[in-house]
């Protein structure tokens, strides 16, 4: 990957926690981190007076301070900031463009609806053209650092495959590669639906499935031979099979088509079971 990790800083907790995730992944894959902050798209709850000046000079500290936070934490990475007028969706899928990563907050489980900003975090998961990636505010492995003991129980990188191909090689590429990164295993998981069922007997269908998913994972496994490996396949539907193999994962990798939809809030139901129930981070990996 190239380009830096940028992170949306509004203030609240949920990007707090998305801005030390931003930071820890950055030193790990070895690349900067630009912080960015809409002084027009701040939460209505920011105790100032709504003049521009004030609303710049909020910006500023909320910057700032996160900087020197950050780079107490990690001496050694390379961080810039940009206060920005434009609103916070608008600037971030820009922005996403030069990115190799694009990483923002939610406010925890429940409703989509209450994702850091409401709308804008769908927004921004709907149009950028780069892996993005949601981050609970308060996640313990986050905030207590790598070497907690709620990170060390998480030791996977989740991915959902839909259908083995072509398709689902941005989301394996992606997953393998920081699984390398932290020293992870890859779990990529494959559901069958219950109709499917008629074709073969169960266990034949798995079976066979399952040897599909394998040849599809055996490039990526030569790629990064230092990284282990488990073929995940459950009949059900796909977002209660995601859900299912999450109980280890550090990071939840799924899909959404590139070419968006103008309902940009509108996932496939694999992505939107993630992003509302999937307590750890998930990335939304654009594909064609």
């Amino acid at each position: 990957m190239t380009g830096p990790v940028v992170v949306g800083l509004d203030g609240s907790a949920a990007s707090v926690t998305a801005a030390w995730w931003a930071a820890r992944e950055a030193v790990s894959i070895r690349l900067p981190v630009l912080q960015v902050h809409s002084w027009t798209s701040q939460p209505l709850n920011v105790p100032i007076p709504q003049e521009a000046l004030s609303k710049q000079r909020y910006g500023d500290q909320v910057l700032h301070g996160m900087e020197s936070e950050l780079l107490h934490r990690h001496p050694d990475l390379s961080l810039t900031t940009e206060l920005v007028s434009a609103p916070a969706s608008q600037a971030l899928v820009d922005l996403s463009d030069s990115a190799a990563l694009l990483v923002l907050g939610s406010r925890g489980h429940g409703s989509v609806a209450t994702f850091l900003l409401r709308s804008i975090s769908l927004h921004v998961l709907g149009l950028t053209q780069r892996p993005a990636v949601t981050v609970r505010a308060h996640d313990p492995a986050v905030e207590g650092g790598w070497g907690h003991p709620a990170a060390a129980a998480r030791d996977e990188i989740v991915v959902g495959v839909q259908e083995p191909g072509p398709a689902s090689d941005p989301l394996l590429e992606f997953a393998f590669a920081t699984a390398q990164s932290r020293a992870a295993r890859v779990r990529a998981v494959r559901a069958l639906p219950p109709s499917s069922l008629g074709t073969l007997p169960g266990e034949g269908l798995e079976a066979d499935q399952r040897t599909r998913l394998t040849a599809a994972l055996a490039p990526w496994r030569e790629k990064f031979p230092a990284v282990a490996v488990a073929a995940h396949v459950a009949t059900g539907p796909a977002a209660q099979a995601l859900l299912s193999a999450f109980v280890r994962a550090c990071l939840t990798v799924v899909g959404r088509g590139r070419h968006p939809s103008h309902l940009t809030w509108k996932f496939g139901p694999v992505a939107h079971a993630a992003l509302h129930h999937v307590p750890c981070p998930v990335t939304v990996v654009p594909h064609d």
